[in-house]
This record gives C-alpha cells, structure tokens and sequence, in this order.
C-alpha cells in the first residue's frame, strides 16, 4: 500500500473559552514563546482566518439591528471554518508547522449547542462535515467564572462584541458546555484555571506544552 502522502505532518492546538478567558492573549503568548523556541507556527483565529472568513467574522460579531437566528449564526461559522481548514489550516500542517487557533469546532459546541440550545448531535455532524473531520490534536480550555470573565470583558468597551451584551445565563451555559465537554475528551482538551493572573497562567501553558511536545516527540520521531 502506499503511503498518504496527503496526510497532515503538522499539529493542531486550538484555545478555547468563555468571555474574557485571556484565551486570545493566551494564544499569542504561546505562539511566541513556541516561536522562541525554535519552532515553525501559524496564528490564526475563528471565525475568521481568510478574507472571506474574516467578512463573515464582522456579521456575526458586529453589533445590528437585526437579530441573528441561531441556525443563521451556526451556519455562518460553519462556512467560515470550512474556508479556513481548506485555506489555511490544512495547508500550515502539511507544511509540518503548529498552528495555534484562536477558537474552533468546541466554540460551536459549546456557544451555539449549551449556549444557544441547538441540538448537539446535529451540530456535531455539520461541525464534521464542515473540518473534512479535522481534529486539534490539543485543545487548552481557559476555564473562568462568569463574573470575573464579564467584568473583564465589559470593561474594554472599544473591544466589547455582540456576544459580550449576551445574558449572564447564556454565558453560563457556555462554561457549563466548555467544561462538559473537556470532560468527555480529557486527553484532548485540558483546562486551565483562568482566574489567575495572565502570567501564572502562561507559565502553566508553558510548562504544559513543553511536556506535551517532548512526550510526541518520543512517540512520533521527527524524520
């Protein structure tokens, strides 16, 4: 049989949260620091990552008038993330770099599912479709109370989104489908407590990664 040639060689981290996690500062300090070290890395983000997908990003975040349906919503993302994997993503991890994504299939999960009360099954199947069943091979959950995460959030009003004006109540049930969710994937996805300073934070990512990187290297050999 011959080999895949097609096959991704790269790795795929995505970072995920709630409102005012520090996932996003989180996501450019590791790049950074991996950077520092040597390594090859893409930075990127959803929704968004093209031009097209960036266009989408400034619909679905934008403050309107116009309410947006949550199936409208999903299928937005989902056509943004189909662009970025084929545009962007894949490509990066042929090329054997770490992308490091700001946000991806989990988001939708947790916003659009917990948060929004779509039907999961559902979500998840469009959410395979829409990756060609791409997988982040670690996904780091920055884990915050509500409360703390708002009053971070709401207190840069020029950076404030339409998401940011949501219900208490809606955000809590995206934590609670953040935290379900690293429950049933806990090799994959890791949470980290987000309530502390972004400094203790970023070493804790640090320190993580570093293990996570020298044990793939043992089980996968660099060529």
């Amino acid at each position: 049989m011959r080999p895949d040639t097609h096959k991704p060689s790269g790795i795929f981290i995505t970072l995920e949260g709630g409102e005012g996690s520090g996932k996003t500062t989180q996501a450019r300090r590791l790049c950074e620091w991996l950077i520092a070290q040597g390594r090859h890395v893409l930075h990127t983000r959803e929704p968004g990552g093209t031009l097209l997908a960036e266009r989408l990003r400034s619909l679905l975040l934008d403050h309107s008038a116009e309410a947006i349906a949550p199936e409208t919503e999903a299928w937005l993302i989902l056509a943004a993330r189909r662009q970025h994997v084929d545009h962007v993503i894949k490509p990066a991890l042929q090329q054997g770099m770490i992308v490091v994504c700001d946000r991806f299939s989990d988001s939708t999960m947790a916003y659009q599912g917990y948060g929004r009360g779509l039907d999961l099954r559902t979500l998840r199947a469009m959410n395979k479709w829409a990756t060609g069943r791409l997988v982040p091979h670690l996904t780091l959950l920055f884990d915050v109370p509500v409360r703390i995460g708002l009053t971070r959030r709401r207190g840069q009003r020029a950076s404030q989104n339409r998401l940011d004006r949501e219900t208490t109540q809606f955000h809590e049930k995206v934590r609670v489908g953040f935290r379900t969710l690293a429950q049933k994937e806990p090799r994959r996805m890791i949470v980290f407590d987000a309530s502390l300073s972004l400094e203790s934070v970023q070493q804790n990512v640090a320190a993580f990664i570093t293990r996570w990187l020298n044990t793939r290297r043992i089980l996968q050999p660099r060529q």
